[in-house]
């Protein structure tokens, strides 16, 4: 009996979820195979995945196009498709991969966002009147940590002796510590003060002792971007300042890659592109911005 859509794509996530992907990873394959499904019986009639063909997914791939999606929203789905498949392949629920011959958008890689002085500054000084915020915007621009990761940090994860943070194994990422400069920890010393008096252990809380979720921080920080004025900033660009500002100061390339968390250290040397700096020293120290 053939394979469902419905089934297929609850066996694939189950299969995520036990490899230890991402919750939005899981999410958001899942979503992109139930869209497939979705196109497939409205518009082919097909609602088992052995009757899918290379051709079904082009003209999913074009029906996408006109929609509007992004080159690179298309792209993830082609992944997610190729990945469907592949799953599907090894547990013999399908004979062929009608996945393998489906070309990818090409897509324009644009450098970094990364702000200049004048902007991370005006940032810092335009939050400085909100302690909590202040010391997030100071953690990300000190440390290049991900914003998943700073609102999960427990109160536990600041070594205020040792200035050192460590960021839990989070998914698929291994544990790292990173060393916190005075401007980081001053940042959050002073939070603290005014931090909610809670049992809850994570340490940016809200005003009803909650944790402080990642939408959340996001939405805070695009509303100092824009009431400092900086325009067309993300919070990810945080995080590519930090990383150029290191490079610019010498720091080792492969230290900042451990240092940031990446797997890979050519999604390191990316930045190289933005960085005058013609020699890097090893001894350079972590500087405040």
């Amino acid at each position: 009996m053939s394979l469902t859509f419905t089934d297929a794509q609850i066996k694939y996530t189950e299969s995520l979820e036990k490899a230890g992907k991402a919750n939005a990873t899981v999410i958001a394959y899942s979503k992109d195979i139930e869209q497939l499904g979705e196109y497939l019986a409205k518009e082919k009639g097909i609602t088992t995945v052995d009757g899918v063909t290379t051709e079904n997914i082009d003209d999913f791939k074009e029906n996408l196009k006109r929609l509007r999606y992004t080159s690179k929203s298309v792209s993830r789905k082609i992944n997610s498709i190729k990945s469907f498949f592949r799953f599907l392949i090894g547990e013999n629920y399908v004979q062929g991969n009608p996945a393998t011959g489906v070309s990818h958008p090409k897509i324009e890689q644009s450098p970094p966002r990364v702000l200049t002085k004048t902007e991370y500054r005006a940032l810092r000084d335009t939050a400085r009147g909100d302690a909590r915020m202040f010391a997030v915007i100071e953690l990300l621009l000190q440390t290049g940590m991900r914003i998943s990761e700073l609102a999960n940090l427990q109160l536990s994860d600041v070594d205020y002796d040792r200035d050192v943070i460590t960021i839990q194994a989070q998914n698929s990422r291994e544990a790292r510590r990173i060393p916190m400069n005075a401007a980081a920890k001053n940042a959050i010393m002073d939070y603290l003060q005014v931090r909610p008096r809670a049992r809850e252990k994570t340490l940016f809380l809200t005003k009803t002792c909650r944790p402080f979720l990642v939408r959340n921080i996001r939405t805070a920080i695009d509303r100092y971007f824009r009431l400092a004025g900086i325009r067309d900033a993300k919070v990810n660009d945080l995080r590519h300042t930090f990383v150029v500002e290191q490079l610019k100061a010498g720091t080792p390339l492969v230290y900042i890659s451990q240092l940031v968390g990446h797997k890979r250290i050519t999604t390191t040397e990316k930045y190289l592109q933005l960085v005058d700096t013609p020699e890097m020293s090893p001894s350079v120290q972590i500087e405040e911005l």
